[in-house]
């Protein structure tokens, strides 16, 4: 298990689950023995059809009558990597009543626990740490991002390697980018029978939607400078 206030280049738990929470398309809902698959998610997110809110601590506050329900939600990537899940996330808690898939209101949920699940292992988020994270900038234009960086400049995504340190073990077949975000962007490398991931971190996070780009650019400037180093020394 991983803590989820570990900080380094890449995003916390929290802020990884409040991204995948609120740019998800889908997600299926298990509420009193049954499960729901929701699809009117665009634009709105899992956070849009529940409110999330701290259990009640009344002491004499009805738990009767309260079902416990369950969201889940899994994080693909949008480029044809292989393996192209990146995440689940299951989010616990009670309801007054059973989830009506019909309604389009949204539904006040009694938060309970969020987990994530990833190649990093599992790690469970509070809805104190959820409330406190800030949503990525990128989060609901990553996948538009990422996709055209390999439509439109795949040449350029072979480039980056030169920044991945220590050197890539030979054999890589092809490196596609596999997720963005403030922090950096991360390169899934594949081999014959394997792959794996490689972060590549911004200068510095990014806070608004426009500065990737530049970021962008800069990883790409940079490699080239080193591409161009190694053949002057050849």
């Amino acid at each position: 298990m991983r803590s989820s206030r570990a900080r380094a280049i890449t995003p916390t738990a929290a802020e990884r689950v409040r991204s995948i929470l609120t740019v998800a398309h889908s997600m299926t809902v298990v509420s009193d023995g049954l499960r729901s698959e929701v699809h009117r998610l665009d634009g709105v997110g899992a956070t849009g059809l529940f409110h999330l809110h701290a259990p009640c601590e009344r002491v004499d506050a009805p738990s009767a009558g309260r079902v416990p329900v369950r969201l889940e939600l899994t994080d693909i990537a949008p480029t044809p990597v292989r393996d192209r899940l990146r995440a689940r996330v299951a989010v616990a808690g009670l309801l007054a009543a059973p989830y009506n898939s019909a309604s389009e209101s949204s539904t006040c949920l009694e938060f309970g626990q969020a987990v994530l699940e990833d190649a990093a292992g599992r790690a469970y988020v509070t809805l104190q740490e959820l409330e406190a994270a800030e949503l990525d900038p990128l989060a609901k234009d990553e996948a538009e991002m990422l996709t055209h960086l390999v439509d439109a400049h795949g040449e350029f995504v072979p480039l980056l390697l030169r920044l991945v340190c220590p050197v890539p073990e030979t054999g890589v077949l092809r490196a596609l980018p596999v997720a963005m975000d403030r922090y950096g962007i991360t390169l899934r490398l594949e081999y014959p029978r394997s792959h794996r991931d490689v972060r590549l971190s911004f200068t510095t996070p990014v806070t608004r939607i426009e500065q990737a780009g530049p970021q962008v650019q800069s990883l790409l400037a940079t490699a080239r400078r080193l591409s161009h180093t190694s053949h002057l020394l050849a």
